[in-house]
């Protein structure tokens, strides 16, 4: 009978990759990627939950950059692209989710200077 004890596997290639010449893929590039492509994708429902995964994407962007940076020759170069993919994607959604809050902002101010400035007053005799 064939032995098949599975307690001596490699850890990495069960997670799904198998690591080149020993390189593993950045921790949270894809969530970077994901969360910069949502940012963008929902910066137009009044920019607050873009802001919230732009924000979110840079913070972890930035720390997996940093992480690459001590030893890059430990990473996969596919994920690093990934990752400065998602950092990019973070950037435009936040500017594009900051220019839809600060619309939404200025609407709410014409629109109740426009109703302060109506004679209420008036409008209540008939």
């Amino acid at each position: 009978m064939e032995d098949t004890n599975f307690s001596n596997q490699n850890p990495q290639q069960s997670q799904g990759f198998i690591p080149q010449y020993g390189q593993i893929p950045l921790p949270n590039s894809s969530a970077v990627l994901t969360l910069g492509i949502i940012s963008i994708a929902l910066c137009w429902c009044y920019g607050v939950i873009a802001l919230t995964c732009g924000i979110i994407a840079l913070v972890l962007g930035n720390k997996s950059l940093v992480i690459y940076k001590a030893n890059p020759g430990n990473y996969t170069i596919s994920s690093y692209n990934n990752l400065k993919a998602g950092r990019v994607c973070a950037i435009i959604g936040l500017c594009l989710s900051a220019l839809m809050v600060l619309y939404v902002i200025i609407v709410f101010a014409f629109i109740g200077a426009a109703f302060s400035a109506m004679p209420w007053e008036m409008m209540g005799r008939g």
